[in-house]
């Protein structure tokens, strides 16, 4: 305990002061005295009493205890307190982005690390649950019926930070036929509503995408000159292509230009991006979509090397999120099969409708990658683009080229 590399200044003498046993290898209670006139104990200083004594058994309550409640019981608690601290972090970042701070890069680098955090919590989270798949089917179905009507659904902070990051309230699957938030009552009902009012991480980061420096047209006109370079080029290609010779590798070819140059006709055409915006394909507004390409383009230049890795972290948590769901969809049927939940849901079949893009945050960014180019074809920047600040409002006209120089 003594080496413990995060416990600070301010308690390291009393856990040296704590061990059990003194230099001779024997029990010794004068440390604990020490402790008690020196400052808090480890136990104190986490709750050990109360989180140790929070493990009520349901079946031992009935008389019947089950061994394998208890791992049950432990695992899910672990989960919600590790919701918590994604919570905890989650809320930091909205915070920074709320208050204009991002505009420091000092900042910006919180946010990554904390973004990054998550990302790491919800690995964790993902395979916890090969401890919990060490019970077999037939372990849970003994108390199983202790459960009931309690559900995993019922988890406040999981909606909660769903809401917070994003998940459209449109796009939900409802469950046992109602609203998601009318299966919460009374003081959680109105945190969950609280939550879908507030700004999320996605509606944040869409602001944040929209104030990218070089989109404007009067200073460096990425957007414009994108899309000049891009026709020239598929021009160019097709040309090459019917210059060779009738061949059935001409046709293929000459059909993939044009599927290519229909995907860009697409992603020029802002009236389509609103359309599939209304019918929730689309979640990033068009000037957001433009700053998360151009920021995926200039992706090596330092100024946009954090963006891009927050960028690559969101996306991360849409993963992470896909692949927690995808556990829980594959533990759920084996252990319970197509029975219904203990809520009252389908049970499989409900948790097989969450894992699709529906619950997918930050799809957007994953279809960057549909609008890939030749880098030859990117507009090309001023050497000086290395002075980049985040953010239009601090962007100098001298810092982007006057002309593209091709």
């Amino acid at each position: 305990m003594s080496g413990c590399p995060f416990m600070g200044r301010k308690f390291q003498h009393t856990f040296n002061e704590l061990s059990l046993e003194d230099k001779n290898g024997d029990n010794s209670q004068d440390g604990l005295n020490k402790a008690s006139k020196g400052g808090i104990i480890y136990g104190d200083y986490l709750q050990l009493d109360k989180v140790l004594d929070s493990q009520v058994l349901q079946s031992e309550l009935k008389g019947n205890k089950i061994h394998d409640e208890h791992l049950f019981i432990v695992t899910h608690q672990a989960y919600e307190l590790w919701f918590k601290q994604i919570l905890w972090e989650l809320d930091s970042v909205r915070a920074i982005f709320q208050n204009g701070h991002v505009r420091d890069e000092r900042n910006m680098l919180k946010v990554v690390t904390r973004i990054q955090r998550i990302t790491m919590i919800l690995k964790l989270l993902v395979e916890q649950f090969s401890v919990l798949e060490t019970m077999t089917a037939m372990d849970f179905f003994e108390f199983r019926e202790y459960l009931s009507p309690a559900s995993g659904f019922q988890s406040l902070q999981f909606r909660l930070l769903e809401n917070k990051i994003g998940v459209p309230e449109i796009l939900r699957v409802p469950y046992n036929r109602r609203h998601y938030r009318d299966n919460f009552k009374g003081k959680e009902n109105e945190m969950l509503l609280k939550s879908e009012e507030e700004p999320t991480l996605l509606g944040l980061v869409e602001a944040w995408l929209e104030r990218t420096p070089g989109l404007e047209e009067a200073v460096f006109n990425f957007w414009g000159k994108l899309q000049s370079n891009i026709i020239k080029g598929l021009e160019e290609e097709f040309q090459k292509a019917k210059a060779k010779p009738d061949s059935e590798d001409k046709e293929e070819q000459l059909a993939e230009l044009q599927k290519q140059k229909e995907v860009f006709t697409a992603l020029f055409d802002e009236k389509r991006h609103e359309h599939l915006v209304s019918k929730g394909e689309r979640r990033l507004s068009y000037k957001a979509l433009k700053g998360a390409l151009m920021i995926y383009f200039y992706r090596e230049e330092p100024r946009f090397q954090v963006p891009f890795q927050l960028l690559t972290s969101l996306m991360d948590i849409d993963v992470l999120m896909t692949k927690w769901r995808y556990n829980h969809v594959c533990m759920v049927h084996r252990m319970i099969g197509s029975k219904a939940g203990t809520g009252g849901s389908s049970g499989y079949h409900y948790l097989r409708s969450t894992v699709s893009d529906r619950y997918k945050v930050f799809v957007d960014l994953f279809n960057l990658s549909t609008f890939l180019i030749p880098r030859d074809w990117v507009p090309r920047l001023n050497p000086s683009v290395h002075k980049f600040l985040y953010t239009a409002e601090y962007c100098d006209s001298s810092y982007f080229s006057s002309e593209d120089s091709d």
